[in-house]
């Protein structure tokens, strides 16, 4: 299976395979009819506090990671079921809002559902 990201600013795409929306909170100025989600899942995101503590500083970033991997290791079996939503799918593109493309949440949940660590 490939997983890529990207911003669900950016126009959607047959190339795009199964779109999974993995913001906390819906994107300003997205509406859900028109935004081609298959999938909004919550449950995988940091949690509140993580995503108000970080709130995008490049600064933490290093800590952010850290702190995030240790969350979905404490959730086996959300992250287990988030698994089992996107196997057997050739293509998955995982969404969010952040304007840092580099520094995002999407970035280490991608590392880690690669690295194969949690469950």
């Amino acid at each position: 299976m490939e997983i890529v990201i990207k911003r669900v600013y950016e126009s959607w795409s047959e190339e795009d395979g199964f779109r999974v929306l993995i913001d906390r909170l819906w994107p300003r100025g997205i509406a859900k009819d028109k935004a081609r989600i298959d999938l909004w899942y919550k449950d995988i995101t940091p949690s509140h506090e993580l995503r108000r503590w970080f709130h995008h500083e490049v600064s933490d970033w290093p800590e952010f990671q850290r702190r995030y991997r240790l969350e979905l290791e404490a959730m086996p079996e959300t992250v287990a079921a988030f698994r089992a939503l996107l196997a057997g799918r050739e293509k998955v593109t995982l969404l969010y809002g952040a304007k840092n493309e580099i520094q995002n949440h999407a970035v280490v949940l991608r590392s880690f559902l690669f690295a194969g660590e949690g469950p």
